[in-house]
């Protein structure tokens, strides 16, 4: 994921100068080259590139630190592969750049990228997987 996430970053860094966009569904879709030097979708975007790093590094260490529960089944690998392939690019972007690339824009929420994506669907399949050992659980009772 992290490779997958860095390739499509250098492209649009090659492609686009940083604010400019081009769009793909008028409306709905474009692609905006965005600096993102805050934490996510821009948060805290006054602090600095270390802090910010530390932010999503102790959150990655959080996350690594509980993965022999999450790591039973092949869904909660799958998520948190997700989540760590997409948290590695972009502290990759954090460590390299200051800032991470940001690409995706839907015009209805905050420019992201591909990693975004990742950490986003792979959580998804943690809580999946943590609410259907929760529901097992309560049956077996």
């Amino acid at each position: 994921m992290a490779v997958a996430d860095q390739a499509v970053k250098a492209l649009i860094v090659r492609v686009l100068p940083p604010s400019a966009s081009v769009v793909v569904l008028p409306g709905v879709f474009s692609i905006t080259h965005v600096q993102n030097p805050g934490v996510a979708f821009g948060l805290l975007s006054g602090i600095p590139p270390v802090a910010a790093a530390l932010v999503a590094l102790t959150l990655f260490f959080l996350v690594l630190y509980n993965r022999g529960r999450w790591l039973r089944t092949r869904a909660a690998a799958g998520g948190f592969a997700l989540m760590a392939g997409g948290a590695c690019g972009n502290l990759l972007d954090r460590a390299r750049l200051g800032h991470v690339v940001d690409y995706l824009d839907l015009h209805v929420w905050p420019v992201f990228n591909l990693a975004d994506v990742a950490i986003v669907v792979g959580a998804g399949l943690l809580m999946l997987v943590m609410a259907r050992e929760g529901r097992q659980a309560q049956s077996r009772r």
